[in-house]
Protein backbone atom coordinates (compact mmCIF):
# COMPACT_ATOMS: atom_id res chain seq x y z
CA UNK A 1 0.00 0.00 0.00
CA UNK A 2 1.68 3.51 -1.12
CA UNK A 3 1.70 6.76 0.67
CA UNK A 4 -1.29 7.90 -0.95
CA UNK A 5 -3.87 4.80 0.05
CA UNK A 6 -2.43 5.74 3.15
CA UNK A 7 -3.44 8.97 3.07
CA UNK A 8 -6.96 8.43 2.02
CA UNK A 9 -8.03 6.49 4.61
CA UNK A 10 -7.55 8.22 8.04
CA UNK A 11 -9.10 6.03 11.19
CA UNK A 12 -8.53 9.18 13.25
CA UNK A 13 -9.18 11.98 11.14
CA UNK A 14 -9.44 15.00 13.11
CA UNK A 15 -12.69 16.77 11.13
CA UNK A 16 -14.85 13.19 11.07
CA UNK A 17 -13.79 12.68 14.60
CA UNK A 18 -15.61 16.11 15.53
CA UNK A 19 -18.50 15.85 13.61
CA UNK A 20 -19.17 11.97 14.29
CA UNK A 21 -18.40 12.08 17.49
CA UNK A 22 -20.75 15.11 18.08
CA UNK A 23 -23.54 12.61 16.09
CA UNK A 24 -23.23 10.13 18.32
CA UNK A 25 -23.04 12.24 21.68
CA UNK A 26 -26.55 14.02 20.43
CA UNK A 27 -27.58 10.25 20.06
CA UNK A 28 -26.86 9.31 23.23
CA UNK A 29 -28.85 11.86 24.76
CA UNK A 30 -32.00 11.34 22.40
CA UNK A 31 -31.54 8.08 23.89
CA UNK A 32 -31.85 9.04 27.55
CA UNK A 33 -34.55 12.00 26.70
CA UNK A 34 -36.85 8.80 25.51
CA UNK A 35 -35.70 6.40 27.63
CA UNK A 36 -38.84 5.80 29.29
CA UNK A 37 -40.55 5.33 26.81
CA UNK A 38 -38.72 1.77 25.67
CA UNK A 39 -39.77 -1.30 27.87
CA UNK A 40 -37.12 -1.14 31.04
CA UNK A 41 -36.38 -5.21 30.72
CA UNK A 42 -36.03 -6.81 26.50
CA UNK A 43 -38.61 -8.15 25.32
CA UNK A 44 -36.74 -10.25 22.41
CA UNK A 45 -35.89 -13.43 21.74
CA UNK A 46 -32.98 -15.35 21.86
CA UNK A 47 -31.02 -15.17 18.91
CA UNK A 48 -33.19 -11.79 17.63
CA UNK A 49 -29.98 -10.31 16.14
CA UNK A 50 -28.99 -12.66 13.67
CA UNK A 51 -32.30 -12.22 11.80
CA UNK A 52 -31.39 -8.52 11.58
CA UNK A 53 -28.00 -8.13 10.78
CA UNK A 54 -25.69 -9.82 7.66
CA UNK A 55 -24.10 -12.69 8.11
CA UNK A 56 -20.45 -11.93 7.06
CA UNK A 57 -19.12 -8.26 7.62
CA UNK A 58 -18.87 -5.50 4.97
CA UNK A 59 -16.09 -4.99 2.47
CA UNK A 60 -16.35 -1.73 1.69
CA UNK A 61 -17.21 1.28 4.80
CA UNK A 62 -20.59 2.28 5.68
CA UNK A 63 -21.80 5.64 6.91
CA UNK A 64 -22.14 6.51 10.45
CA UNK A 65 -25.57 7.75 9.43
CA UNK A 66 -26.73 3.77 8.70
CA UNK A 67 -24.76 2.57 11.41
CA UNK A 68 -26.85 4.37 14.10
CA UNK A 69 -29.83 3.54 12.20
CA UNK A 70 -29.48 0.25 12.55
CA UNK A 71 -28.02 0.78 16.68
CA UNK A 72 -31.67 2.45 17.15
CA UNK A 73 -33.54 -0.35 15.14
CA UNK A 74 -31.22 -3.21 15.75
CA UNK A 75 -28.91 -2.70 19.21
CA UNK A 76 -31.78 -0.78 21.16
CA UNK A 77 -34.69 -3.42 20.92
CA UNK A 78 -32.36 -5.72 22.75
CA UNK A 79 -31.50 -3.61 26.01
CA UNK A 80 -32.06 -3.92 29.04
CA UNK A 81 -32.13 -0.30 30.10
CA UNK A 82 -30.19 -0.05 33.40
CA UNK A 83 -30.40 3.74 33.43
CA UNK A 84 -34.05 3.94 33.13
CA UNK A 85 -35.72 5.55 36.18
CA UNK A 86 -38.21 2.35 36.39
CA UNK A 87 -34.80 0.36 36.80
CA UNK A 88 -35.51 -1.23 39.96
CA UNK A 89 -33.77 -4.84 39.33
CA UNK A 90 -30.02 -5.09 40.46
CA UNK A 91 -28.18 -2.68 42.18
CA UNK A 92 -27.48 0.35 40.02
CA UNK A 93 -24.65 0.70 37.36
CA UNK A 94 -24.67 4.76 38.28
CA UNK A 95 -23.92 6.64 35.11
CA UNK A 96 -23.86 10.50 34.91
CA UNK A 97 -22.59 13.44 33.03
CA UNK A 98 -18.84 13.66 34.58
CA UNK A 99 -18.64 9.89 34.25
CA UNK A 100 -19.36 10.15 30.72
CA UNK A 101 -16.87 12.68 30.15
CA UNK A 102 -14.34 10.56 32.04
CA UNK A 103 -14.71 8.32 29.70
CA UNK A 104 -14.49 9.95 26.47
CA UNK A 105 -11.21 11.28 27.91
CA UNK A 106 -10.37 7.79 29.02
CA UNK A 107 -11.12 6.60 25.02
CA UNK A 108 -9.72 9.37 23.91
CA UNK A 109 -6.08 9.62 24.86
CA UNK A 110 -6.43 5.85 24.61
CA UNK A 111 -3.35 5.28 27.02
CA UNK A 112 -2.17 1.97 28.02
CA UNK A 113 -1.01 2.50 31.76
CA UNK A 114 0.83 -0.83 32.84
CA UNK A 115 3.87 0.95 34.10
CA UNK A 116 4.82 4.49 35.10
CA UNK A 117 6.66 5.25 32.44
CA UNK A 118 3.83 3.86 29.93
CA UNK A 119 2.06 7.43 30.51
CA UNK A 120 3.35 8.68 34.01
CA UNK A 121 -0.02 10.51 34.64
CA UNK A 122 -1.81 7.58 34.87
CA UNK A 123 -0.39 5.98 37.31
CA UNK A 124 -0.03 9.13 39.37
CA UNK A 125 -3.45 10.60 38.64
CA UNK A 126 -4.67 6.75 39.88
CA UNK A 127 -2.80 6.96 43.07
CA UNK A 128 -3.87 10.36 43.70
CA UNK A 129 -7.54 9.71 43.08
CA UNK A 130 -7.95 6.31 45.39
CA UNK A 131 -6.32 8.34 48.37
CA UNK A 132 -9.24 11.28 47.64
CA UNK A 133 -11.08 8.00 47.62
CA UNK A 134 -10.05 5.96 50.84
CA UNK A 135 -10.25 9.93 52.63
CA UNK A 136 -13.22 10.11 51.78
CA UNK A 137 -13.98 7.18 53.19
CA UNK A 138 -12.35 8.30 56.34
CA UNK A 139 -9.87 4.92 55.81
CA UNK A 140 -6.87 4.57 58.16
CA UNK A 141 -3.63 6.12 56.68
CA UNK A 142 -2.29 2.28 56.54
CA UNK A 143 -4.55 1.83 53.53
CA UNK A 144 -3.89 4.76 51.67
CA UNK A 145 -0.05 6.09 49.48
CA UNK A 146 -0.46 9.03 52.05
CA UNK A 147 0.20 6.50 54.76
CA UNK A 148 1.82 2.84 54.45
CA UNK A 149 -0.15 1.12 52.21
CA UNK A 150 -2.26 2.48 48.77
CA UNK A 151 -4.47 1.42 46.41
CA UNK A 152 -5.12 0.50 42.30
CA UNK A 153 -8.27 0.62 40.13
CA UNK A 154 -10.04 -2.23 39.13
CA UNK A 155 -12.40 -3.12 36.29
CA UNK A 156 -14.68 -5.52 39.06
CA UNK A 157 -15.18 -6.70 42.60
CA UNK A 158 -14.12 -9.96 40.84
CA UNK A 159 -11.18 -8.88 39.70
CA UNK A 160 -9.87 -7.53 43.01
CA UNK A 161 -10.71 -10.57 45.03
CA UNK A 162 -8.83 -13.04 42.55
CA UNK A 163 -5.86 -10.41 43.25
CA UNK A 164 -6.05 -10.18 47.34
CA UNK A 165 -6.85 -14.38 47.64
CA UNK A 166 -3.76 -14.70 45.39
CA UNK A 167 -1.68 -12.37 47.75
CA UNK A 168 -3.34 -14.10 50.68
CA UNK A 169 -1.99 -17.30 49.52
CA UNK A 170 0.99 -17.02 48.03
CA UNK A 171 1.84 -15.14 51.88
CA UNK A 172 0.44 -18.02 53.76
CA UNK A 173 2.06 -20.56 51.67
CA UNK A 174 5.57 -18.90 52.26
CA UNK A 175 4.81 -19.58 55.43
CA UNK A 176 3.54 -23.29 55.87
CA UNK A 177 6.60 -24.15 53.07
CA UNK A 178 5.38 -24.40 50.28
CA UNK A 179 2.59 -25.26 47.29
CA UNK A 180 2.04 -28.82 48.76
CA UNK A 181 -0.04 -27.15 51.47
CA UNK A 182 -2.46 -25.42 49.51
CA UNK A 183 -4.86 -28.41 50.01
CA UNK A 184 -5.49 -27.07 53.91
CA UNK A 185 -5.93 -23.67 53.15
CA UNK A 186 -9.52 -22.54 53.73
CA UNK A 187 -11.86 -19.63 53.16
CA UNK A 188 -14.80 -18.51 54.89
CA UNK A 189 -18.12 -16.19 53.83
CA UNK A 190 -21.54 -15.64 54.69
CA UNK A 191 -24.24 -17.13 52.58
CA UNK A 192 -25.07 -14.04 51.29
CA UNK A 193 -21.61 -13.09 50.52
CA UNK A 194 -21.21 -12.22 46.11
CA UNK A 195 -20.48 -15.94 44.98
CA UNK A 196 -17.66 -13.60 43.01
CA UNK A 197 -15.52 -14.72 45.90
CA UNK A 198 -15.68 -18.60 45.83
CA UNK A 199 -15.33 -18.31 42.09
CA UNK A 200 -12.20 -16.48 43.04
CA UNK A 201 -10.45 -18.83 45.51
CA UNK A 202 -11.27 -21.42 42.50
CA UNK A 203 -9.19 -19.47 40.52
CA UNK A 204 -6.46 -19.34 42.98
CA UNK A 205 -6.72 -22.87 43.38
CA UNK A 206 -8.05 -23.59 46.79
CA UNK A 207 -10.23 -26.79 46.70
CA UNK A 208 -13.88 -25.76 46.69
CA UNK A 209 -14.44 -28.32 49.30
CA UNK A 210 -12.32 -25.71 51.51
CA UNK A 211 -14.48 -23.02 51.07
CA UNK A 212 -16.78 -22.05 53.89
CA UNK A 213 -20.28 -20.70 53.80
CA UNK A 214 -21.18 -19.80 57.01
CA UNK A 215 -25.18 -19.59 57.47
CA UNK A 216 -27.26 -16.74 58.51
CA UNK A 217 -30.54 -16.21 59.72
CA UNK A 218 -33.25 -13.58 59.81
CA UNK A 219 -32.77 -13.17 64.01
CA UNK A 220 -29.01 -11.32 62.85
CA UNK A 221 -30.55 -9.70 60.03
CA UNK A 222 -28.85 -11.94 57.85
CA UNK A 223 -24.96 -10.80 58.89
CA UNK A 224 -22.28 -13.15 59.51
CA UNK A 225 -22.27 -14.35 62.93
CA UNK A 226 -18.57 -13.93 64.74
CA UNK A 227 -19.02 -17.04 67.26
CA UNK A 228 -20.39 -19.17 64.20
CA UNK A 229 -17.37 -17.97 61.87
CA UNK A 230 -14.98 -19.12 65.51
CA UNK A 231 -17.28 -22.62 65.86
CA UNK A 232 -16.27 -23.27 62.12
CA UNK A 233 -12.36 -22.02 61.96
CA UNK A 234 -11.86 -24.20 65.22
CA UNK A 235 -13.55 -27.10 63.74
CA UNK A 236 -11.21 -27.04 60.50
CA UNK A 237 -7.83 -26.30 62.71
CA UNK A 238 -9.37 -29.66 64.23
CA UNK A 239 -9.45 -31.25 60.84
CA UNK A 240 -5.66 -30.06 60.07
CA UNK A 241 -7.18 -27.11 57.12
CA UNK A 242 -5.51 -23.88 57.78
CA UNK A 243 -7.73 -20.63 58.22
CA UNK A 244 -6.76 -18.49 55.44
CA UNK A 245 -9.32 -15.57 54.29
CA UNK A 246 -12.63 -14.10 55.75
CA UNK A 247 -14.66 -11.73 53.69
CA UNK A 248 -16.86 -9.74 55.43
CA UNK A 249 -20.01 -7.74 53.44
CA UNK A 250 -21.09 -4.18 53.61
CA UNK A 251 -24.07 -4.37 51.63
CA UNK A 252 -25.30 -7.81 50.64
CA UNK A 253 -26.49 -8.80 47.63
CA UNK A 254 -29.58 -10.39 48.11
CA UNK A 255 -30.53 -8.17 51.44
CA UNK A 256 -28.12 -5.45 51.86
CA UNK A 257 -26.88 -7.06 54.72
CA UNK A 258 -24.17 -5.79 56.95
CA UNK A 259 -21.69 -7.91 58.67
CA UNK A 260 -19.79 -6.89 61.68
CA UNK A 261 -16.39 -5.93 60.74
CA UNK A 262 -15.16 -5.19 63.82
CA UNK A 263 -15.73 -8.16 65.31
CA UNK A 264 -15.21 -10.63 62.47
CA UNK A 265 -11.86 -8.62 62.61
CA UNK A 266 -11.05 -10.27 66.06
CA UNK A 267 -11.38 -13.28 64.82
CA UNK A 268 -9.53 -12.92 61.87
CA UNK A 269 -6.71 -11.60 64.07
CA UNK A 270 -7.45 -14.52 66.42
CA UNK A 271 -6.37 -16.77 63.81
CA UNK A 272 -4.28 -15.16 61.56
CA UNK A 273 -6.77 -15.16 58.75
CA UNK A 274 -6.68 -12.20 56.29
CA UNK A 275 -9.93 -9.86 56.70
CA UNK A 276 -11.08 -8.50 53.05
CA UNK A 277 -14.20 -6.10 53.60
CA UNK A 278 -16.55 -6.23 50.21
CA UNK A 279 -18.25 -2.85 50.20
CA UNK A 280 -19.05 -3.00 46.48
CA UNK A 281 -22.49 -1.43 46.80
CA UNK A 282 -22.68 0.13 49.76
CA UNK A 283 -19.42 1.45 50.33
CA UNK A 284 -20.11 4.45 48.53
CA UNK A 285 -23.00 5.44 50.89
CA UNK A 286 -19.96 5.49 54.01
CA UNK A 287 -19.04 8.79 52.46
CA UNK A 288 -22.01 10.30 54.38
CA UNK A 289 -21.38 10.60 58.21
CA UNK A 290 -24.56 9.27 59.09
CA UNK A 291 -23.53 5.79 57.81
CA UNK A 292 -19.85 5.87 57.82
CA UNK A 293 -20.44 3.38 61.28
CA UNK A 294 -21.17 0.36 58.83
CA UNK A 295 -17.10 0.82 58.58
CA UNK A 296 -16.35 0.68 62.13
CA UNK A 297 -13.74 -1.67 62.42
CA UNK A 298 -12.24 -1.43 59.30
CA UNK A 299 -8.44 -0.91 60.63
CA UNK A 300 -8.75 -4.78 61.30
CA UNK A 301 -9.09 -5.74 58.08
CA UNK A 302 -6.13 -6.66 55.47
CA UNK A 303 -7.92 -5.74 52.26
CA UNK A 304 -11.13 -3.30 51.35
CA UNK A 305 -12.72 -3.02 48.05
CA UNK A 306 -15.74 -0.81 46.84
CA UNK A 307 -17.24 0.04 43.23
CA UNK A 308 -17.94 3.66 42.04
CA UNK A 309 -19.82 2.38 39.42
CA UNK A 310 -22.41 1.01 41.27
CA UNK A 311 -22.76 4.06 43.19
CA UNK A 312 -21.20 6.59 42.73
CA UNK A 313 -22.33 8.17 39.46
CA UNK A 314 -19.03 6.31 37.85
CA UNK A 315 -19.63 4.91 34.62
CA UNK A 316 -18.72 1.44 34.40
CA UNK A 317 -16.22 0.18 34.96
CA UNK A 318 -14.60 1.01 38.16
CA UNK A 319 -13.45 -0.68 41.40
CA UNK A 320 -11.37 0.55 43.95
CA UNK A 321 -9.36 -1.99 46.25
CA UNK A 322 -6.97 -0.95 49.09
CA UNK A 323 -4.24 -2.82 50.70
CA UNK A 324 -2.85 -2.68 53.74
CA UNK A 325 1.02 -4.41 52.57
CA UNK A 326 1.02 -3.61 49.15
CA UNK A 327 4.10 -5.95 48.62
CA UNK A 328 2.05 -8.73 49.33
CA UNK A 329 -0.19 -7.61 46.28
CA UNK A 330 3.46 -7.23 43.89
CA UNK A 331 4.88 -9.99 45.27
CA UNK A 332 1.93 -12.40 43.93
CA UNK A 333 1.56 -10.76 40.71
CA UNK A 334 4.78 -9.22 39.46
CA UNK A 335 6.39 -10.17 36.27
CA UNK A 336 9.44 -8.44 34.80
CA UNK A 337 10.33 -9.24 31.27
CA UNK A 338 12.81 -7.80 29.87
CA UNK A 339 11.23 -5.37 27.26
CA UNK A 340 9.59 -3.70 30.04
CA UNK A 341 12.55 -3.02 32.45
CA UNK A 342 13.33 0.81 32.50
CA UNK A 343 15.11 3.17 35.39
CA UNK A 344 12.11 4.20 36.86
CA UNK A 345 10.93 0.88 37.98
CA UNK A 346 14.36 -0.17 38.70
CA UNK A 347 14.61 2.90 41.43
CA UNK A 348 11.28 1.07 42.81
CA UNK A 349 10.46 5.00 43.76
CA UNK A 350 7.46 4.43 41.09
CA UNK A 351 4.31 2.82 41.52
CA UNK A 352 4.20 0.19 38.20
CA UNK A 353 0.31 -0.97 38.60
CA UNK A 354 0.60 -4.08 36.23
CA UNK A 355 1.49 -5.55 39.41
CA UNK A 356 -1.50 -4.81 41.15
CA UNK A 357 -3.63 -6.80 38.66
CA UNK A 358 -4.38 -9.73 36.69
CA UNK A 359 -3.96 -8.40 33.40
CA UNK A 360 -0.80 -6.11 32.00
CA UNK A 361 -3.25 -3.68 30.12
CA UNK A 362 -5.07 -1.42 31.75
CA UNK A 363 -7.82 2.12 30.80
CA UNK A 364 -6.78 4.79 32.12
CA UNK A 365 -10.11 5.05 34.74
CA UNK A 366 -8.50 7.54 37.57
CA UNK A 367 -9.83 10.12 34.88
CA UNK A 368 -13.30 9.38 35.36
CA UNK A 369 -13.35 9.12 38.64
CA UNK A 370 -11.19 11.87 39.18
CA UNK A 371 -13.51 14.20 36.89
CA UNK A 372 -16.70 12.96 38.83
CA UNK A 373 -15.50 13.80 42.14
CA UNK A 374 -13.98 17.22 41.32
CA UNK A 375 -17.77 18.03 39.30
CA UNK A 376 -19.95 16.83 41.66
CA UNK A 377 -17.97 17.53 45.05
CA UNK A 378 -18.26 15.82 47.86
CA UNK A 379 -21.81 17.85 49.17
CA UNK A 380 -23.49 16.75 45.52
CA UNK A 381 -22.36 13.06 46.07
CA UNK A 382 -23.85 12.66 49.45
CA UNK A 383 -26.57 14.50 48.36
CA UNK A 384 -27.08 11.79 45.50
CA UNK A 385 -26.78 9.03 48.29
CA UNK A 386 -29.43 10.64 51.17
CA UNK A 387 -31.81 11.06 48.11
CA UNK A 388 -32.15 7.41 47.09
CA UNK A 389 -32.23 6.22 50.66
CA UNK A 390 -35.16 8.69 51.12
CA UNK A 391 -37.08 7.18 47.98
CA UNK A 392 -36.34 3.73 49.43
CA UNK A 393 -37.62 4.86 53.05
CA UNK A 394 -40.67 6.34 50.88
CA UNK A 395 -41.28 3.14 49.17
CA UNK A 396 -41.10 1.00 52.39
CA UNK A 397 -43.45 3.14 53.92
CA UNK A 398 -45.72 2.33 51.11
CA UNK A 399 -45.36 -1.18 51.28
CA UNK A 400 -45.65 -1.28 55.37
CA UNK A 401 -49.59 0.41 54.70
CA UNK A 402 -50.80 -2.06 52.17
CA UNK A 403 -51.86 -5.32 54.80
CA UNK A 404 -51.63 -7.74 52.06
CA UNK A 405 -47.53 -7.21 52.29
CA UNK A 406 -45.00 -7.39 54.37
CA UNK A 407 -41.17 -6.00 54.70
CA UNK A 408 -39.45 -8.77 55.15
CA UNK A 409 -36.54 -7.29 57.08
CA UNK A 410 -35.50 -3.84 57.64
CA UNK A 411 -34.69 -1.89 54.88
CA UNK A 412 -30.64 -1.05 54.28
CA UNK A 413 -29.58 1.69 52.44
CA UNK A 414 -31.87 1.93 49.43
CA UNK A 415 -32.71 -1.76 48.90
CA UNK A 416 -36.03 -3.07 50.17
CA UNK A 417 -37.04 -6.19 50.51
CA UNK A 418 -40.80 -7.30 50.83
CA UNK A 419 -43.69 -9.68 49.31
CA UNK A 420 -47.01 -10.63 49.21
CA UNK A 421 -48.25 -12.42 51.89
CA UNK A 422 -48.95 -16.29 51.84
CA UNK A 423 -52.54 -16.44 52.37
CA UNK A 424 -54.20 -19.94 50.81
CA UNK A 425 -53.09 -23.38 52.03
CA UNK A 426 -51.11 -24.11 49.10
CA UNK A 427 -49.99 -20.57 48.88
CA UNK A 428 -48.36 -21.28 52.39
CA UNK A 429 -47.33 -24.77 51.54
CA UNK A 430 -44.75 -23.08 49.52
CA UNK A 431 -44.29 -19.77 51.68
CA UNK A 432 -45.54 -17.86 48.93
CA UNK A 433 -43.11 -18.50 46.58
CA UNK A 434 -45.01 -19.18 43.48
CA UNK A 435 -47.05 -16.09 44.31
CA UNK A 436 -44.34 -13.59 44.69
CA UNK A 437 -42.37 -15.21 41.40
CA UNK A 438 -45.53 -14.80 39.37
CA UNK A 439 -45.85 -11.05 40.79
CA UNK A 440 -43.01 -10.35 40.28
CA UNK A 441 -42.85 -12.03 36.34
CA UNK A 442 -46.19 -9.72 35.68
CA UNK A 443 -44.44 -6.40 36.76
CA UNK A 444 -40.85 -7.47 33.80
CA UNK A 445 -43.63 -8.35 31.44
CA UNK A 446 -45.29 -5.35 31.31
CA UNK A 447 -42.37 -2.96 30.48
CA UNK A 448 -43.04 -0.38 33.08
CA UNK A 449 -40.83 -1.70 35.69
CA UNK A 450 -37.83 -4.40 36.29
CA UNK A 451 -37.66 -5.90 39.62
CA UNK A 452 -35.46 -8.80 40.52
CA UNK A 453 -35.55 -11.20 43.40
CA UNK A 454 -33.58 -13.20 46.19
CA UNK A 455 -33.97 -16.20 48.66
CA UNK A 456 -32.99 -15.02 52.29
CA UNK A 457 -33.64 -17.81 55.05
CA UNK A 458 -35.67 -19.99 52.61
CA UNK A 459 -38.19 -17.45 51.91
CA UNK A 460 -39.02 -15.48 48.42
CA UNK A 461 -38.12 -11.94 48.58
CA UNK A 462 -38.54 -9.38 45.69
CA UNK A 463 -36.02 -6.99 45.51
CA UNK A 464 -36.56 -3.15 44.95
CA UNK A 465 -33.48 -1.69 44.38
CA UNK A 466 -33.21 2.11 44.44
CA UNK A 467 -30.59 3.82 42.67
CA UNK A 468 -30.63 4.61 39.22
CA UNK A 469 -29.50 8.34 38.29
CA UNK A 470 -32.50 9.74 36.65
CA UNK A 471 -35.17 8.13 39.19
CA UNK A 472 -37.56 11.01 41.02
CA UNK A 473 -39.81 9.84 43.89
CA UNK A 474 -42.73 10.13 41.10
CA UNK A 475 -41.21 7.04 39.55
CA UNK A 476 -40.83 5.29 42.74
CA UNK A 477 -45.22 6.12 43.11
CA UNK A 478 -45.58 4.24 39.56
CA UNK A 479 -43.87 1.65 40.81
CA UNK A 480 -45.35 1.14 43.72
CA UNK A 481 -49.01 1.63 41.62
CA UNK A 482 -47.85 -0.86 39.10
CA UNK A 483 -46.92 -3.46 42.16
CA UNK A 484 -50.39 -3.10 43.75
CA UNK A 485 -52.21 -3.41 40.31
CA UNK A 486 -50.39 -6.56 39.41
CA UNK A 487 -51.17 -8.05 42.76
CA UNK A 488 -54.48 -7.19 42.71
CA UNK A 489 -55.34 -9.08 39.45
CA UNK A 490 -53.20 -12.26 40.95
CA UNK A 491 -55.20 -12.55 43.97
CA UNK A 492 -58.17 -11.38 42.25
CA UNK A 493 -57.87 -14.76 39.64
CA UNK A 494 -56.14 -16.89 42.53
CA UNK A 495 -59.82 -16.68 43.96
CA UNK A 496 -61.45 -17.41 41.41
CA UNK A 497 -60.06 -20.88 41.00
Amino acid sequence: MGSESRESFLPLDPVSFTNESKAVVDFIADYYENIEKYPVQSTVEPGYLSARLPESAPYCPESLEDILKDVNDCIVPGLTHWQSPNFFAYFQANASTAGFLGEMLCSGFNVVGFNWISSPAATELESIVVDWMGKLLKLPSSFLFAGTGGGVLHGSTCEAAVCVLAAARDKALKELGGWEHITKLAVYASDQTHFTFQKAAKLVGIPPSNFRLIKTTFSTGFAMSPETVRSAVEDDIKSGLVPLFLCATIGTTPTGAVDPIAELGKVAMEFKAWLHIDAAYAGSACICPELRHHLDGVELSNSISMNPHKWFLTNMDCCCLWIKEPHLLTDSLSSDPEYLKNNASKTKSVVDYKDWQIALSRRFRALKLWIVIRRHGLANLMYHIRSDIAMAKHFEALVRKDGRFEIVMPRKFSLVCFRLKPTAAAEAEDDGRELNSKLVEAINSSGRAFMSHAVAGGVYVIRCAIGSTLTQQHHVDALWKLVQEKAQSLLTNHSIK
